[in-house]
């Protein structure tokens, strides 16, 4: 063979392996997630997972243990939704933090308990999430204990909780941690043990009104939210160390799915992502899973003048409680329900908190 033609064929071959060289690289910089999950909310089967027990950071998804511990403590009448309480000097310097979403606390500012709990699932208030911690346990620290001590009833194997908020650690303080599996295992219980969806399908209120002269104008950071069928929740998350991170949830004709990314590189990217593993999840569902709750919604109390309604308010739930065993894998050849795809908007907006 002569010569040129050895290099022709050489400069041919290094043309097409360039590409496959540059794609081993391509999930550093541009990557849909580091571990994900979806999960049936009616069986807790699991319909898909890649990388599911990966460990990292949740960012603002640890809100959603927050909640949940605020919303042990109503439960046992510890705290009601019209327990007010006032704004500590800890609550105004975690508002003034650098770039940390707030609703701008302020020393000596009174809000009632329900207040709080919309401004976290909806602003991811960093500071309102401060403040709820020692209107339900004391103090911060007693807070994180029953976190984590709720964590570990869940079956949370990956997480441990060092803050209410997921804000990165100061100096000599633990991250928080946590995995998509466990953060699915925890949207479920959410899902169906407490009304959390009154609050994350909220995707616009107003924070303040009836206290402050110029109430915060609060935007769900959940994109999802009236773009895609029947998503009525969860929370979105991002630090620079997390990445972005979703636990949604949506429910269309009796089926809830919930999905869990953690780690994108992109807010456009994750959404864009999560968009597809629900379309999956409903197209892998099993056709006789039905979705019913446990527990009923807590007593409806009217928004506060000025607020916006609800924008995609949950189903009246039922009263028979799913099986909480421990999540089955789908069966081969197992049938599955089918539902219409929704087309993907390609320019949903980034959110950083």
């Amino acid at each position: 063979m002569r010569l040129p033609h050895v290099i022709f064929l050489i400069s041919i071959l290094f043309l097409a392996l360039a590409p496959v060289a540059s794609a081993k690289h391509e999930p550093e910089s541009v990557r849909a997630y580091k571990g994900a999950i979806v999960m049936d909310a009616a069986s807790g089967r699991v319909l898909f997972e890649d990388r599911a027990d990966e460990v990292g950071p949740p960012a603002s998804v640890t809100k959603l243990m927050t909640f949940l511990v605020v919303h042990d403590c109503i439960a046992r009448d510890a705290l009601t939704l019209q327990t007010p309480i006032t704004m500590t000097r800890e609550d105004a310097r975690v508002a003034g933090l650098k770039d940390s979403t707030n609703v701008q606390l302020k020393e000596g500012e009174v809000f009632p308990v329900e207040e709080l709990l919309y401004a976290i699932m909806i602003q991811s208030a960093n500071d309102a999430a401060n403040a709820l911690t020692h209107a339900a346990a004391g103090s911060r620290a007693a807070f994180i204990e029953r976190m984590n001590a709720r964590a570990l009833e869940l079956g949370m194997t990956h997480t441990s909780f060092h803050s209410p908020n997921g804000l990165p650690p100061a100096h000599g303080q633990l991250p928080d941690v946590t995995s998509p599996r466990d953060l699915a295992l925890l949207s479920r219980y959410l899902l169906l043990h407490t009304n959390i969806l009154r609050y994350t399908s909220v995707r616009a209120r107003a924070f303040g009104v009836g206290v402050r002269l110029q109430p915060v104008a609060m935007t769900n950071h959940n994109h999802l939210l009236g773009r895609i069928a029947g998503c009525d929740g969860l929370k979105t998350g991002f630090t620079n160390g997390a990445g972005f991170c979703l636990a949604a949830t949506a429910q269309r004709d009796g089926h809830r799915v919930i999905a869990v990314i953690m780690g994108s590189s992109e807010a456009k990217l994750r959404d864009l992502k999560m968009a597809e593993l629900i379309e999956k999840g409903f197209a892998l569902m099993p056709v006789g899973s039905t979705f019913e709750r446990s527990a009923p919604p807590a007593a409806q109390s009217p928004p506060a003048t000025g607020t916006a309604p609800d924008a995609n308010p949950p189903a009246t739930p039922t009263t028979t409680a799913p099986s909480s065993s421990a999540p089955a894998p789908l069966p081969p050849g197992q049938k599955t329900s089918s539902t219409d795809r929704v087309p993907l908007r390609l320019s949903l907006p980034a959110t950083i908190e």
